[in-house]
């Protein structure tokens, strides 16, 4: 390493993920509004670069599984972070659901997004196909919010290289966002595959070839993350997002404290306060117990050292064991991993995100149990057909032929923007939810959630009662567990 002397100053940049990917990725999203507001206003004075307070999952196990009003929550975190900057995770087209949308629903969410609070918006799609950006980025421009163009960060290899997830790969599709209008620039590693000496070579070129501020994001899941930021900070990253340690490590992002005084004194030194960390992090150790239901404890590691070789996503193997489940057939995972990444290759290499991630997972366990192609589902022929975008690479005809025999639009797949062939939907919906919905920000929950949308709107509005395992679970619900459990283990002792 160089003296450290004469490295110009340049404090880097950290974004805090608790308030939404790192109680996604450990907790399955169940954080409460409740417990975000005590420590709203130190997150706030702390000095972040941004909050991620919402997008992924959260708009979805809001109104789903909590009973609260996904746009309220950001209302309430605003009031009391006037400071910071609001920072969201948006699925491009697909916004925060699970297919794409019509041009005019996504400009009206978006608008309304930004009328909540939201600053910054992180845009990425599943294959980094950038067509799916143009009408979100349009719009976030309008609105005057910063637009952070993302790249997920793929694989076909142990390490960064190969035909496809090779540097340039990566250059190129930095170039294009910048044209596009992206203010920053970020890398998405969300299954933590990043290798720190990759990461090294990668921001090094990126920073020779774009002149916008640059971001890196990625998990703990593989153990390599915090050496992963370290090395990207000495190649001139401009901000790396993390976790405050209750919600950190597993699958979350790497844990901020100890990146804290691993750069204190040095040129990235960010200078945050610990002490105003460690007392934020003693509240979340306060609520913790509350979702520990959540928490996988099935390992004794924190870290998931099959990815490393596999690369598959914690949530991607999930799905498949639950889909194995309920064809007695779990004991064939193993054929399920060989059969994956042949899964992958036939239908171009995509990488393992939501959506792509499921479509990719359910096609493999399929391919298993009924033969190569016996069965096809809806999804690999939407994506096939293009539906979902362009794979990063091209899809054979003998392929395309079996998984698109008899579809219901054609054995010819699309080229054109996925949205293109998409009529409008807003007026519909606001046509479907007449009497139900008060205003647009309803009208946007049930749009891209009709039937759960619908149920939370009847809950929000006392149409029906909510659900008593929709009520939030209090200390004193916990204390009675632990008694319980107590009184159990002393009995069973006892005998």
């Amino acid at each position: 390493m160089e003296d450290m002397d004469k490295i110009p100053k340049k404090p880097v940049g950290i974004t805090d993920t608790t308030l939404r990917d790192g109680h996604q990725s450990n907790l399955a999203t169940r954080m409460r509004t409740e417990d975000m507001i005590p420590i709203a206003e130190d997150l706030d004075q702390a000095g972040f670069h941004s909050v991620e307070v919402w997008g992924g999952a959260t708009y979805d196990v809001c109104h789903r599984f909590l009973g609260e009003d996904p746009w309220e929550r950001v209302r309430i975190l605003k009031k009391r972070m006037p400071k910071t900057p609001f920072q969201m995770l948006l699925r491009g087209q697909n916004l925060v659901g699970y297919r794409h949308y019509a041009d005019d629903l996504v400009e009206a969410f978006v608008e309304k997004c930004a009328e909540v609070g939201i600053d910054i918006f992180r845009v990425f799609d599943a294959v980094n196909d950038e067509r799916n950006f143009e009408t979100a980025f349009k719009v976030i421009k309008r609105c005057g919010k910063h637009i952070q163009g993302t790249i997920c960060y793929s694989l076909t290899e142990t390490r960064m290289g190969g035909p496809i997830y090779n540097l340039n790969y990566y250059l190129e599709k930095a170039k294009i966002l910048e044209q596009m209008g992206a203010d920053s620039l970020c890398i998405k590693d969300m299954a933590a595959l990043i290798a720190p000496y990759d990461a090294y070579e990668l921001i090094k070129g990126l920073k020779k070839t774009v002149k916008i501020p640059i971001q890196i994001h990625t998990h703990y899941t593989s153990g390599m993350g915090t050496m992963t930021y370290l090395k990207a900070i000495e190649a001139g990253v401009d901000v790396v997002d993390t976790a405050l340690a209750p919600f950190a490590l597993r699958s979350s992002q790497p844990a901020v404290e100890p990146l804290l005084v691993a750069l204190q004194g040095t040129p990235w030194d960010p200078k945050l306060d610990l002490s105003k960390l460690l007392k934020i992090g003693e509240h979340l150790e306060s609520i913790a117990p509350k979702y520990r239901d959540f928490l996988d404890t099935t390992k004794m590691s924190v870290i998931d050292t099959g990815v490393l070789k596999h690369q598959i996503p914690g949530g991607m193997i999930s799905n498949m064991v639950s889909q194995l489940k309920q064809q007695n057939a779990l004991h064939r995972i193993t054929e399920v991993y060989e059969e994956l990444p042949r899964t992958r290759k036939d239908l171009g290499y995509p990488p393992l995100v939501t959506p792509t991630s499921q479509i990719v997972g359910v096609q493999a366990v399929l391919n298993v149990l009924f033969g190569r192609y016996k069965m096809v589902s809806k999804e690999t022929q939407d994506y096939v057909y293009g539906l979902y975008g362009k794979p990063p690479v091209p899809i054979s005809d003998e392929i395309k032929n079996i998984v698109l025999k008899g579809y219901k639009r054609g054995k010819e797949p699309i080229t054109c923007r996925p949205a293109d062939i998409l009529e409008p939907e807003l007026e519909k919906v606001k046509e479907e939810t007449k009497g139900l919905a008060r205003d647009l920000y309803d009208t946007l929950i049930y749009a891209l959630f009709p039937q759960t949308g619908a149920q939370f709107l009847k809950w929000k509005y006392g149409l029906e009662p909510i659900p008593d395992k929709i009520k939030p679970k209090t200390m004193e619900d916990v204390k009675r567990e632990d008694e319980a459990m107590a009184k159990a283990k002393a009995e069973a002792q006892k005998k």
